[in-house]
């Protein structure tokens, strides 16, 4: 009776791990999904602010437009290569020159380009390990977790500086 208990006790397991692996398989499929959405609502928005306005700053304490959507690249490309794809070469660049629309829209479409490369090689099994981190230790879901939050957080400051511009936001995406 001891075997069986054991075989059956192993056979719950292996269909446990299974279900758990799926799981695991559908929530990256749904952050893949999220993200790319999240890259074609802040590309609509950076379209949609004038190339002449790319220097507008709410206050002087803010950053101007195309600083915001600059300083969103440089952090999910950080994030993407150290934490999620464990590029232990990644050197952070000053791209505090690019000054022309063009070349911040590019530097974010690249940004989220390489973001979704992140998403969509991400090994499941690499979730859970834990990374150093300025914020102290944090598990590979934080990071990915933290990247999305921090898109989110700047875009909607780029919302408000449509806003103060007088231009209507494009419709949420929020999946």
């Amino acid at each position: 009776m001891k075997i069986q208990n054991l075989i059956l006790f192993s056979l719950i397991m292996y269909l446990n791990s299974l279900s758990l692996n799926g799981q695991s398989n559908l929530a990256l499929k749904e952050l893949e999904e999220k993200w790319k959405n999240s890259m074609d609502y802040t590309m609509k928005i950076a379209e949609l602010m004038p190339d002449s306005l790319y220097g507008f700053k709410p206050t002087d304490e803010e950053m101007s437009f195309g600083e915001q959507l600059l300083h969103m690249g440089q952090n999910m490309t950080w994030l993407s290569q150290v934490y999620m794809m464990n590029d232990t070469t990644f050197k952070k660049e000053n791209k505090e020159q690019l000054f022309l629309a063009l070349d911040i829209k590019k530097e974010i479409e690249d940004a989220y380009a390489l973001a979704m490369i992140a998403h969509k090689e991400m090994d499941i099994n690499r979730l859970n390990d834990k990374m150093d981190f300025f914020a102290g230790p944090k598990t590979v879901r934080q990071i990915i977790h933290l990247m999305h939050d921090h898109a989110t957080h700047h875009r909607g400051q780029l919302i408000v500086y449509l806003r103060l511009k007088g231009i209507k936001p494009p419709k949420y995406r929020g999946w």
